[in-house]
């Protein structure tokens, strides 16, 4: 099983993360110890080589933590314990395979929780990893993770609920980035539009305006030859012939004048 370990989604929570299967076949296992429990305490008093294996003695006594078990199990309790096998293989390969997958996402390894059998021994009945599932803050990041949280969660072969609870938070933050993303992209192409519309704008004022003073430049170099190509008419050849007199008259006035004083 997964268990989330940091998540902003607020879809899901922490939890044990154990299957159902696993639960009702720890019922069964239960039910079945209080019998072999009783079946055990009634050989120990009947038979004073039982040994202690809490204690690791052979003092014939049950322990005050827990029963004492008879060297010889019955039928029963042999398939207990042999069913308790099973669970234990299937827990143990079930995190396995989320640990295998989970680079990146797992926070931690695994942790299991245990029951004891009528031989005495531990075995695993369930179990978790963490995964975390917080946000990145680019999109692209949100995706990866998104994918990463999916293939880590259902890297069993018999995912859980909360295995397939956390899968679906992978999946909303794959989405999300997949959203932010497109959102990104588009206002990426809107300011480029933008900015290389403005750009067209700015070079054709820029043409325009050359265009408009090189058509006043031409339009005042073709008033000025037209002023000096302009034939001379015949009132101006008489003015002209009237102030070349006057310049002409004005020196003997003059000297006519200089001469009546002297």
């Amino acid at each position: 099983m997964v268990s989330v370990t940091a998540s902003s989604l607020q879809s899901v929570g922490s939890s044990e993360a154990r299957s159902v299967q696993l639960l009702a076949r720890r019922e069964q296992s239960d039910a079945t110890l209080k019998r072999s429990s009783t079946a055990a305490t009634a050989n120990a008093a009947a038979n004073p080589d039982t040994v202690d294996r809490t204690r690791g003695t052979g003092t014939g006594g049950v322990s005050s933590d827990r029963i004492g078990f008879s060297r010889e199990l019955t039928s029963e309790q042999r398939k207990l314990v042999e069913r308790l096998r099973q669970i234990d293989a299937q827990v143990r390969e079930h995190e396995a395979a989320h640990l295998r997958n989970g680079s990146g996402v797992v926070t931690s390894g695994a942790s299991f929780s245990y029951t004891y059998g009528p031989d005495g021994k531990t075995y695993a009945v369930g179990g978790e990893v963490g995964i975390d599932t917080s946000p990145e803050r680019q999109p692209e990041a949100n995706i990866d993770k998104g994918r990463a949280i999916q293939t880590t969660a259902l890297a069993p072969r018999d995912p859980s609920p909360q295995d397939f609870r956390v899968a679906s938070v992978g999946g909303q933050l794959e989405s999300r980035g997949r959203s932010d993303l497109a959102e990104q992209v588009a206002l990426e192409r809107t300011e480029s539009a933008v900015k290389s519309r403005t750009q067209r704008e700015s070079q054709q004022q820029e043409r325009t305006g050359r265009t408009d003073a090189a058509a006043v430049q031409a339009q005042r170099t073709g008033e000025a030859q037209n002023i000096e190509m302009r034939p001379p008419t015949t009132d101006n050849v008489i003015g002209r012939q009237r102030v070349a007199s006057a310049y002409q008259t004005v020196p003997r006035e003059v000297a006519s004048r200089v001469s009546l004083f002297a």
